[in-house]
């Protein structure tokens, strides 16, 4: 909010509107569906859960080493403007990159759940409908606990990022009732689960590692949610019309990939943006990286049938189109297999505290 202190950066305003111009639907078919998405809803429903009860929000997080990231992992390591940054710049250089990243998470969550309201609204079939409802609540969950890290454990907020704008105002403006799926649940989460699967997977504190593990659970079925949908529907288009598609896909992408430069944490401490984002587009590091985060959205792309010529030279730009072949249902399952993982390790660890607590009490009152 505008005069908020946790913003780097003053807001203009507290709000971004903007006229939307899609058909509201309504359908009467409500037996009928579809069993996969019919399953998936079920799913929503059991797998709902609480971020005051499930999260350990009492674990502390140091703002200079939020995920514990060794310093040869960061995006500007090596680099003459790292070279320049004594102990203390790079410690506030820490808190600011895992601000901007945690930011745009919430931004991007706040965008999710407000895509899946107007699925709800626009969709035509009602098995989606169902589904999408659940996927609102998700999202609102997810915007809460980002929401909480930020103001409680990091202490600072960026504002939205561009390009994640951009792609949201596109597929939020357009009237075709598939498009905020195509933005949303294809683009922005398939992006949002392999960054969150990064940082699961390398993060040495638990607060983090709990939180992206548990939302990662939530986004697999929405990424599934989004294929399972676009994959019946785009198989009854013309050429024109999934050519209209595809270059929506190749411009979101691009979009998605320079969004990860992080302009505005450079442009905030005063560094030199072109020199850092120099380092950033050449170096070894940053490419790797880029290329992991499509590891969900090319082979996503390719399920639904988005997959002619254009789309193809895109992603042989990106040096990702060799992602087509990943197993994208393994890897959803492993998400989800890896938050009841580490319910189950936390059940054990707190049964072994309190079994100790209690040998304890026995013999002080023995």
């Amino acid at each position: 909010m505008p005069g908020d202190n946790r913003y780097v950066t003053p807001l203009d305003r507290d709000d971004w509107t903007f006229a939307a111009t899609s058909e509201t639907r309504f359908s009467w078919q409500y037996e009928d569906g579809r069993d996969q998405l019919l399953t998936l809803y079920q799913k929503g429903k059991d797998k709902q859960w609480d971020s005051v009860q499930r999260i350990d929000w009492d674990l502390q997080v140091d703002p200079d080493d939020v995920l514990g990231t060794p310093e040869k992992d960061l995006a500007l390591y090596g680099s003459r403007q790292w070279e320049r940054l004594g102990p203390p710049q790079r410690a506030e250089l820490r808190q600011h990159m895992a601000s901007w990243q945690f930011s745009q998470f919430l931004h991007g969550e706040q965008g999710a759940m407000i895509c899946s309201a107007r699925i709800v609204e626009t969709v035509p079939d009602m098995d989606s409908k169902f589904y999408a409802a659940t996927q609102v609540m998700d999202e609102a969950r997810h915007a809460e606990v980002f929401s909480r890290f930020l103001n409680d454990k990091i202490g600072l907020a960026y504002p939205i990022n561009p390009n994640l704008q951009a792609l949201l105002n596109d597929a939020l403006t357009d009237s075709r009732w598939d498009m905020p799926y195509l933005g949303m649940q294809v683009l922005i989460e398939g992006l949002a689960l392999a960054t969150f699967g990064l940082l699961r997977d390398r993060t040495t504190k638990p607060l983090p590692k709990q939180i992206l593990t548990y939302i990662m659970q939530d986004e697999a079925r929405h990424v599934a949610f989004g294929r399972l949908a676009l994959r019946d529907y785009y198989a009854q288009l013309s050429s024109k019309e999934l050519a209209e598609r595809e270059d929506f896909v190749i411009e979101g992408c691009y979009l998605m990939r320079d969004r990860f430069q992080m302009r505005e944490v450079w442009e905030n401490l005063g560094f030199d943006v072109g020199e850092c984002l120099e380092y950033m587009n050449r170096g070894t590091r940053m490419r790797a990286f880029r290329s992991l985060l499509f590891t969900r959205i090319v082979p996503c792309v390719r399920d639904i049938g988005l997959w002619g010529d254009r789309v193809k030279q895109a992603y042989t730009d990106m040096d990702v189109l060799d992602l087509a072949h990943n197993d994208l249902v393994r890897l959803m399952d492993s998400d989800e297999k890896l938050a009841d993982d580490l319910d189950a390790e936390r059940r054990e660890l707190a049964a072994r505290v309190a079994e100790v607590d209690a040998t304890i009490t026995q013999g002080v009152s023995g």
